[in-house]
């Protein structure tokens, strides 16, 4: 039983110490690969050019993907070396008030290092080792582990479609896991047979690529037709001719409906801004009948809110954005409330003196926020899940932060609907809206409804200058670009109507999306009111008109 355990105990020592072994092995064989990396990139300083292409060779049968940077760098003659001791770097940035650059090691990118340009000597390159470059890069980044890296460079390919490439992209066919990129070459190599001999070869992959909206696919298209009208075909060759145009207008007219449901999605994204900047305005015009002029001013201050927001959080910009919003509502409703019981209280029907005042205290707000941020705009950055766009095909994509603000302008009116319908506030608020005289009869009290008002008015505001924010550069007359909107939004909508604010931004802002392509913007913005003032003609109290007593008057 003793020599049992004996050698169980053997055992366990034999097998840890092997565990050990392998892990101070590991390290040490990665560090020798990589000093061998190294010594061989030290080759390209000092060989022929004749003899560089063996070294490339070497390199990339020693690093793989690890040499991709090298190779990139040298293809756009950012590859360097120092000259004391043959060191490879790789230009960061060139500093343009002195002698001195900012370079990375070639094999260890995270060491930053500066340089003076006489101690740099540039990696030389001709055209003939440019071609091998190109031709590596393609081939190492067709093998990469990262299916994006591997996507990209199809797609690089698409755009020159030469031999070698094909041959490239065959190959990696053959190896590829990911379906959508086998998709990709297989549209690749459908778009080469377009230059085939073969008139078969060639009807077969028109055929293929009709109604893809491949920007290649189409100008390949239209190359064919164009060397038809310029006599280059034969009658016998007409036939691919034919099968182009045929395959081009189909293509077309998935443009068109891809177009269309594009400038649907414009239109429903500036009915969403158009939305957020005139709901608070329907609220306190409904309510107490003031003409707010300082209204754009206060989206003004909830974008100004968001920048300073984001100086205070630089290394977290993403949720900065959602502090920015219950922010830019307390700071703007607080400053509603004060020009309500400041100005409004005192002017209250006479909305003549209360427009002038109201316009003063634009001025006032403008004027105070050129004082303490300067004239110039201010740039709000956009976190990165609000960045760039979903590409749902090559003819469509939609930009992620109009996106985010349709479905947040949305968000915003039904949570404003619940307080108008579920909350005593909201109660009070329609009370006094139908009839003012009846509500303080029963006990309202209308001068703290007003401030209320008011403030959920100020504050809705500020959260459109949140999302403005991210779509366009923060100034003080960012709000005058949009007052004259909302206030069109809301007698179009009808005063005081929450569903008809929504129905008459969004009605609006694809009215406009769609008179721009055929009128130009500044045309399309005076069709806009030439339609309003024709409708309110006919409806004067708008497509929804309050409901009440008092309201009829």
């Amino acid at each position: 039983m003793f020599s049992a355990v004996n050698l169980v105990s053997r055992y366990q020592i034999c097998r840890w110490l092997f565990i050990f072994l392998i892990s101070i092995s590991v390290p040490m064989e990665v560090a020798s690969a990589s000093e061998g990396l190294a010594q061989s990139g030290k080759q390209l300083t000092i060989v022929k050019l004749s003899k560089v292409a063996g070294v490339l060779d070497e390199m990339e049968q020693q690093g793989g993907d690890e040499v991709l940077p090298i190779f990139e760098a040298m293809l756009v003659g950012d590859l360097y070396f120092v000259k004391a001791d043959k060191t490879l770097v790789i230009v960061v940035e060139r500093n343009p008030d002195d002698e001195s650059v900012t370079v990375s090691n070639a094999f260890h990118a995270e060491e930053l290092l500066n340089f003076g340009k006489a101690e740099l000597k540039k990696v030389r390159v001709n055209n003939k080792l440019r071609r091998i470059l190109r031709s590596k890069i393609a081939a190492l980044t067709l093998s990469s582990s990262d299916p994006d890296i591997r996507e990209s460079a199809v797609n690089n390919m698409l755009q020159n479609l030469d031999d070698e490439n094909i041959q490239l992209l065959t190959s990696a066919k053959l190896t590829e896991t990911s379906t959508a990129i086998i998709e990709k070459i297989d549209l690749a190599l459908t778009i080469a047979l377009l230059d085939s001999a073969d008139d078969e070869e060639r009807l077969v992959a028109i055929d293929l690529l009709r109604g893809v909206v491949e920007p290649v696919v189409r100008n390949k298209l239209q190359s064919l037709v164009e060397k038809d009208s310029q006599g280059k075909y034969l009658e016998e060759n007409r036939s691919i001719v034919y099968a182009s145009q045929s395959a081009l207008q189909q293509i077309d007219r998935k443009l068109r409906v891809y177009g269309f449901i594009e400038r649907v999605f414009f239109g429903l994204s500036l009915g969403s801004v158009l939305l957020l900047a005139a709901i608070g305005l329907s609220i306190t015009f409904g309510v107490m009948g003031v003409i707010n002029m300082a209204h754009g001013e206060l989206i003004m201050l909830g974008a100004y809110t968001t920048y300073v927001i984001q100086q205070q959080f630089p290394n977290h910009i993403g949720i900065s954005v959602f502090v920015a919003i219950p922010a830019a509502f307390i700071v703007c409703g607080l400053v509603g409330v004060a020009i309500e019981r400041g100005v409004i209280q005192f002017l209250k029907g006479r909305p003549l003196e209360t427009l002038l005042a109201t316009f003063g205290i634009s001025l006032i707000l403008q004027q105070t926020v050129r004082t303490i941020f300067s004239p110039l705009n201010r740039q709000v950055s956009t976190p990165d899940w609000m960045s760039g766009a979903l590409q749902i095909n090559p003819g469509l994509a939609i930009t992620y932060n109009r996106l985010y603000i349709f479905i947040f302008s949305l968000l915003v009116f039904f949570l404003l609907l619940l307080v108008m319908k579920r909350t005593a506030l909201g109660l009070y608020v329609r009370a006094v809206s139908q009839n003012r005289d009846m509500a303080m009869a029963l006990g309202i009290r209308s001068n703290w409804v007003d401030a209320m008002t008011f403030g959920l008015g100020s504050g809705i505001a500020g959260v459109a200058g949140v999302a403005l924010s991210q779509l366009t550069n923060v100034g003080p007359n960012l709000g005058q670009a949009y007052i004259i909107d909302s206030f069109m939004v809301v007698v179009f909508g009808g005063v005081g109507s929450l569903w008809g604010t929504l129905v008459a931004a969004f009605s609006l802002g694809m009215f406009s999306k769609f008179m721009e392509p055929v009128t130009g913007t500044v045309l399309a913005q005076i069709c806009v009111l030439v339609f309003i003032v024709l409708f309110i003609q006919k409806r004067p109290r708008g497509l929804f008109p309050q409901q009440g007593r008092a309201s009829e008057s």
